[in-house]
C-alpha cells in the first residue's frame, strides 16, 4: 500500500506554493506521493465564499497538467463527482478502502481551524494521521499544545516547517493577476484593431519568455 499524503483544497487555481510545498512535506514527512483532492465548485463560491470559482473540470485539469510531469504528484476527483461536498473523513475512508495509505496534509492556518470548526479531528488523526506545514510566523507544535482539542491528538500530529519564500503567493493573488490581464485587453482593444490584440499579447509574452530565459 502506498503511502502518501492527502492535500485537500480547492485549487482556484493551483499554484507553485501548492505544488513545491505539498513536495517538501512529502519529503519531511518520509512519504512517496502527494494526492492532489480538488474541492467542488459549488462548496468554493457557496461555503467558502470565494468571489470566483474555475469549473471542476477546469481545475481538474489544470492539476492533472501540472501533474504530468511529476511523478510524485497524484490527483483525486472522486470528490468533484460526488453529489455533495464529502467532509475530509469521508474521502480519507473512501482512499482507504480503495487502497492507498493517505494521511491528511494541512497547513498550519487549518490547524487552528481544526480546534474550532473541523468534525472527525480525532478520528482523523488517530486512524491516519495528520502532517502540519507551518506557514508564516506559525509555530506549528504551540498551537498544538494551546488547544483542549488537539493536545491530546499531538502523537498522531506531525508538524514540518514550511518555506518563506512562497510566503507572498496565493491563488487569490493568481485571481487578481487574471482580472488585472482582463483589464489589460480591453484597455488594447481601446487602442489597437480588435484583429490584432491576441496577437500583441502572445507576442509580448514570447518576447518576455525568451528574455527570462536568457537571464538564467
Amino acid at each position: 500500500m502506498t503511502r502518501c499524503l492527502a492535500f485537500f483544497g480547492a485549487f482556484n487555481p493551483p499554484t507553485l506554493a501548492h505544488v513545491e510545498l505539498a513536495r517538501r512535506a512529502m519529503i519531511l514527512s518520509g512519504r512517496e506521493c502527494v494526492l492532489f483532492v480538488p474541492s467542488k465548485s459549488g462548496y468554493i463560491t457557496d461555503q467558502q465564499g470565494k468571489d470566483y470559482a474555475f469549473t471542476d473540470e477546469e481545475r481538474l485539469e489544470m492539476l492533472c497538467s501540472v501533474a504530468k510531469n511529476r511523478p510524485w504528484m497524484r490527483v483525486c476527483d472522486w470528490e468533484l463527482k460526488q453529489p455533495r461536498q464529502p467532509r475530509t473523513y469521508e474521502t480519507l475512508c473512501y482512499l482507504r478502502s480503495a487502497g492507498t495509505e493517505a494521511s491528511l496534509l494541512i497547513g498550519s492556518d487549518k490547524l487552528r481551524e481544526m480546534d474550532e470548526k473541523w468534525r472527525y479531528v480525532e478520528e482523523m488523526a488517530r486512524e491516519f494521521g495528520i502532517v502540519c506545514m507551518e506557514r508564516g510566523s506559525d509555530d506549528g507544535r504551540q498551537i498544538v499544545e494551546n488547544s483542549p482539542r488537539l493536545k491530546p491528538l499531538e502523537a498522531h500530529i506531525e508538524i514540518v516547517p514550511g518555506d518563506e519564500s512562497f510566503r507572498a503567493v496565493s491563488s487569490t493573488l493568481v485571481r487578481r493577476k487574471l482580472n488585472e490581464l482582463r483589464a489589460l485587453r480591453s484597455e488594447l482593444q481601446g487602442l489597437v484593431p480588435e484583429e490584432i490584440v491576441d496577437m500583441i499579447q502572445y507576442t509580448y509574452k514570447q518576447t518576455v519568455e525568451s528574455e527570462r530565459k536568457g537571464s538564467e
